[in-house]
């Protein structure tokens, strides 16, 4: 039906600007808090500079007994409140860079989100469930705490490396360049890494995306697993996952790992000159042991930053691979849009103007329509059809014969290729997916229900609905009956997915949901397939009375559900190759002859076996 998703490729070396800029763009409701943050860091740039500084005055004035006691009070007075400015400082920074970081990822996934729900049906035929929750969790994370925690740590690291190397040159020239003389060499030994890095964490990324795929398809087919004792071959393909995580993690732990003791082992080299050469010069009385002292606080602070910025550039990486991926969900277009016209007048889905909303009569009209899932497979050819408002038209035919894909049609998941889709003699492309949508009533074969209690489940399908309209939907589908056993009644939490209640409970709900939502067009598909023969009975009565004078379209395995349809369609091969009501097809012995009565014979043999007990 569809192509097997390939993940885009991420493979281009170095760093993107192209994804910066876009996510620059992303970040720009948390510019004024980033410049705060900014500001913080130089400021504590600043102080972390000024302490070997002081720590040099009080060693050549203080401890050497030059200084009087006054200067001395006074000496230790500034002192003690640059600490603690400092302290205050980083109390405040730490507060707003978590704030940004919860407040960016939260702002990130709300997007996100959006865009999932405005996605057409094609898009999830494609796309794992595990690569998206990747994205919305892992990758959101680790792109949050990188601009909140390591970009603003340049405006520490870029400030502390001028402000000290001011200080440095302007007390001693010589020891200066003696530290910075080796900086040329972190930088390119840094691009490098950064390099090797970037491809290693796009890597990690990829296989973390397979796992929690793997994690999700796991979980929900739990109860497919068990029943086809599937446990070992399910481990052993999660293995292969993981030991791929693990391959390419510590392939990228190794090259981060190898990095910073490569910088750690050309700054120690550094400070043992500047205590080789500067301890000399102390001895020679050329400068004091406080400045000493200062150039060797000042070397280790000065590769401090070289350090953290080759560490922020690894992070970049990292965060580049998570924020490809992101930008690439947050790009991804539906299939299906309306036109600017359309817009204009109705809305969008986040934004309707359902005050333009027209009512539906039901009549639906194909016109030379021609589709295809994947390009060059066609799945309906020149197909025409025309339904009357108020029939209930009913669909039979083989897997794979089309349809569903004539039912997807009708309810704009997909459009068509090719011809016209006409609703109440108007192509339906001419007015929005909203209108649309909320005017039809769709119960699935697998009933979805959302976590919450049954009387939120039920009321999605008119969110303003009382709740004397909810236990009224309830009671006309024959639900009420059960809902009412339950200890909480319509409070009664249907667990995730609705694991708490029968298929044929969940059946009846969603049958609820939908008349609820008064539609003006009916979609069963295969509504009927997997519940049992009194919960079919039940959806039987409510076909033939609830939906009585509305277009109604169903899709059918079991036959004995439509046998009062007002005209049964079989489906060949993409064409109508039968259409009449239950008796003419029946007379015409053709396919759906040879079809119903082979269902009839096997209902009937069941029900013949059921009556013997066999001993088992």
């Amino acid at each position: 039906m569809a192509n097997k998703f390939e993940e885009k490729d991420f493979s281009n070396e170095g760093l993107n600007l192209g994804v910066w800029k876009k996510i620059a763009g992303l970040f720009k409701p948390f510019y004024k808090k980033l410049a705060v943050l900014i500001v913080l860091q130089i400021v504590i740039a600043f102080s972390d500079v000024l302490m070997p500084y002081l720590n040099k005055i009080s060693i050549d004035n203080f401890a050497s007994g030059n200084g009087s006691d006054e200067e001395l009070m006074t000496f230790i007075i500034i002192y003690l409140l640059i600490i603690v400015l400092i302290g205050i400082i980083n109390f405040i920074y730490f507060r707003v860079a978590g704030k940004v970081e919860m407040g960016f990822a939260y702002y990130l996934r709300e997007k996100c989100f959006k865009r999932l729900q405005s996605l057409s049906f094609s898009y999830y035929d494609v796309t794992p469930t595990g690569w998206l929750l990747a994205r919305l969790t892992s990758d959101i994370a680790r792109l949050a705490e990188v601009l909140a925690w390591s970009m603003v740590d340049l405006a520490w690291g870029i400030p502390l490396m001028i402000f000290s190397g001011i200080i440095m040159f302007s007390t001693n020239a010589v020891l200066a360049l003696l530290i910075l003389i080796v900086v040329p060499l972190l930088a390119y030994v840094s691009y490098i890494m950064q390099k090797l890095s970037l491809k290693a964490y796009r890597g990690v990324r990829k296989a973390n995306s397979k796992i929690t795929n793997s994690f999700s398809e796991g979980i929900n087919g739990a109860r497919t697993t068990k029943t086809l004792v599937l446990e070992e071959y399910n481990y052993a393909d999660f293995k292969e996952d993981t030991k791929e995580m693990y391959n390419v993690s510590v392939k990228a732990a190794k090259i981060g790992g190898t990095f910073r003791p490569l910088v750690n082992f050309i700054s120690s080299l550094t400070l043992a000159l500047i205590i080789w050469i500067g301890g000399g010069l102390a001895n020679s009385g050329i400068i004091g042991f406080g400045t000493l002292m200062m150039f060797i606080q000042y070397a280790q602070q000065f590769y401090e930053p070289i350090r953290s910025i080759s560490m922020i550039m690894t992070d970049f990486q990292i965060a580049q691979a998570s924020g490809e991926r992101i930008i690439y969900l947050l790009e991804s277009e539906p299939s299906i849009n309306d036109t600017p016209e359309v817009i204009a007048k109705y809305g969008t889905i986040f934004e309707p103007k359902t005050q333009n909303y027209e009512a539906i009569k039901g009549d639906i009209s194909f016109k030379n329509v021609t589709f295809e899932y994947i390009k060059g497979e066609t799945i309906l050819k020149d197909f025409s059809l025309d339904i009357k408002s108020g029939q209930t038209i009913a669909l039979v035919g083989e897997t794979g014969s089309g349809k569903s894909t004539i039912v997807n049609l009708i309810c704009r998941f997909y459009e068509p290729c090719s011809g016209e889709l006409l609703i109440d003699g108007i192509d339906y492309r001419k007015r929005s997916i909203g209108w649309l949508h909320s005017k039809l009533g769709y119960v699935l074969q697998a009933p979805h229900l959302f976590s919450g209690t049954i009387m939120d489940n039920v009321r999605l399908g008119r969110l303003d609905a009382s709740d004397e309209e909810v236990y009224e939907a309830c009671k006309l589908v024959n639900a009420h009956d059960f809902i009412m056993k339950f200890e909480d009644g319509y409070n009664t939490d249907v667990g995730e997915g609705g694991s708490r209640l029968s298929t044929g409970q969940k059946q009846l709900i969603s049958f609820a949901r939908a008349v609820l939502a008064n539609p003006s067009i009916f979609v069963l598909d295969e509504a009927t397939s997997s519940i049992d023969t009194e919960t079919e009975r039940i959806i039987q009565f409510a076909i033939e009375n609830i939906m009585k004078d509305k277009t109604s379209l169903v899709v059918a395995h079991r036959l004995s559900t439509i046998v009062n349809a007002d005209r049964i369609l079989v489906i060949q091969k993409g064409q109508i190759v039968e259409d009449g009501t239950h008796e003419t097809l029946i007379a015409l012995k053709g396919y759906y002859y040879r079809l119903y009565t082979n269902q009839f014979n096997e209902e009937q043999n069941s029900k013949l076996m059921g009556g013997y007990d066999y001993g088992l």
